[in-house]
């Protein structure tokens, strides 16, 4: 799709970065130019008139995360950049077939190493990088989950480099966060906004808690006719207390902490104002260390004890399923090309970044001749805290992560540095560029299904290549456009 000039554009510098809007100063993307002519029509003071009902918005709605560090308090309002990010139909379709193969390979990957791992056997992956990871769970080892499936909920973020070309950064398969965000910051922007989506035809994102519901439905022990689901939330004091609130309240079911729980006789009851009732069916936003005292933590207060034998008897789904974390630990993140080549035999549809193993002679000698250059991750870390960004970082920083990665080859990886691609955001009082990456987030229930769009994470800060919230990150309103791209709105 070639670029044009648009009659009448909004003052940007997209700079030396792949720009999601535009392709050189004044140069717009086609499927941007309507969003650009709206945007140059409007002065300063009214786009920052927007800007503060937005945010009054999101406080007024207490679409909050809470951090557990810093001066500023528990809990904060979710920053947000009231221009969206827009997606054709065809990077859509790009990016929703090679996360749906990414899905599958990697359920079928953990299907395996908990039965017969043909894998580890034949030397496809190494056995002692899945068998040491921290996310494998031996207790689940021969069990079958419903239809196969280990992975309900996935979260698996996208990155664009200096070419446009989408990579796959990590996956999120244990307790993805992130998509109330979705649905709130398109509630939002129609609410602030209403004019930017006449000229566009916007798929909708405001169903997803009723197709999750649906998944957890399609999961239930096959004695439940009528099965009680329930949220598992660590309770108000974890970073997204709200989005568990908002999806227990989407799907109507009932959201409980592990105090709420017990098991008799074989099954997992919930304490009701009526007497105890059974519960078929937990959507856990717990990690699996904390779900049952007697089987891992015994200082857990978190989940119940008793709750794995219940899983293990079949009497209890679980979604995610238990020992799912060993699929996204950052140094097998490096193996999913191979994965998905040996259980589909096709070639993988979105690439991989080149991931050093320090655990790999070769590969520690580069990261610790090149860090300065690199990338290095803590793999049991997430929210942006165990990482080194190499050319942003100081002499004693690098070499503080030297001596970590040689103490614990095991414990980190290291990657490029990318150029993340950057999207126009409002800055006091004009638009300046930010990076930003995309969160898709993936139901697997009796089919596969694609939520159209995502989170759009953006990195507030100047310069920053860190998204997330806990760092100082915000979120953008993801827009997919159905197949035309433009025409009568969608809701």
């Amino acid at each position: 799709m070639t670029a044009h000039p648009s009659p009448a554009v909004f003052p940007y510098d997209p700079g030396g970065f792949w720009d999601e809007m535009f392709e050189a100063p004044g140069r717009v993307r086609p499927h941007y130019a309507p969003l650009a002519r709206r945007l140059a029509t409007l002065s300063p003071a009214e786009v920052e008139r927007r800007q503060r009902t937005a945010d009054l918005s999101f406080q007024a709605r207490g679409i909050t995360f809470a951090v557990n560090q810093g001066s500023e308090g528990v809990e904060k309002i979710m920053p947000f950049d009231l221009v969206p990010r827009i997606l054709t139909a065809a990077e859509w379709r790009t990016i929703e077939r090679g996360l749906e193969q990414r899905v599958r390979a990697l359920n079928l990957f953990l299907h395996d190493i908990y039965h017969e791992a043909r894998i580890l056997s034949d030397g496809a992956v190494p056995a002692d990088l899945v068998l040491g990871s921290r996310g494998y769970r031996r207790e689940v080892r021969g069990m079958d989950m419903p239809g196969g499936v280990y992975t309900h909920v996935v979260g698996s973020d996208l990155v664009r480099d200096h070419s446009g070309q989408f990579y796959v950064l990590e996956d999120n398969l244990r307790t993805p966060s992130g998509v109330s965000y979705v649905v709130e910051n398109r509630r939002v922007l129609k609410r602030t906004w209403p004019q930017l989506f006449h000229e566009n035809d916007v798929r909708p994102v405001e169903g997803y808690a009723q197709d999750l519901l649906d998944v957890l439905r399609a999961i239930a022990p096959e004695s439940a006719d009528d099965p009680t689901i329930v949220l598992l939330t660590p309770g108000v004091y974890n970073s997204a207390y709200f989005e568990h609130a908002f999806l227990a309240k989407g799907m109507g079911v009932q959201m409980v902490e592990g105090t709420d729980l017990f098991v008799d006789d074989g099954a997992l009851y919930m304490r009701t104002t009526r007497g105890r009732q059974r519960v078929d069916v937990v959507y856990r936003r717990v990690d699996d260390d904390y779900l049952d005292p007697l089987a891992s933590r015994p200082d857990s207060i978190l989940g119940a004890s008793g709750l794995l034998a219940v899983y293990r008897m079949g009497r209890l789904s679980l979604a995610n399923a238990i020992g799912a974390g060993v699929a996204d630990d950052k140094a097998i993140y490096a193996y999913v090309p191979r994965i998905i080549r040996y259980y589909l035999a096709e070639e993988p549809i979105l690439p991989t970044i080149r991931t050093y193993l320090p655990n790999e002679p070769g590969d520690l000698h580069y990261i610790l001749e090149h860090i300065g250059e690199l990338v290095v991750k803590a793999v049991n870390e997430s929210g942006g805290y165990g990482m080194l960004i190499g050319p942003h970082s100081t002499r004693a920083e690098q070499e503080e992560f030297r001596q970590l990665v040689r103490a614990n080859p095991r414990g980190y990886i290291a990657q490029p540095t990318l150029a993340l691609s950057r999207h126009p955001c409002w800055v006091e009082d004009h638009f300046e560029g930010r990076h930003v990456d995309l969160r898709p987030f993936v139901l697997f229930g009796r089919e596969l299904k694609v939520s159209p769009g995502g989170l759009t994470r953006v990195a507030m800060r100047p310069g920053s290549l860190v998204v997330n919230s806990s760092q100082g990150g915000g979120g953008k309103d993801t827009w997919v456009l159905a197949e035309g791209g433009s025409g009568s709105t969608s809701t």
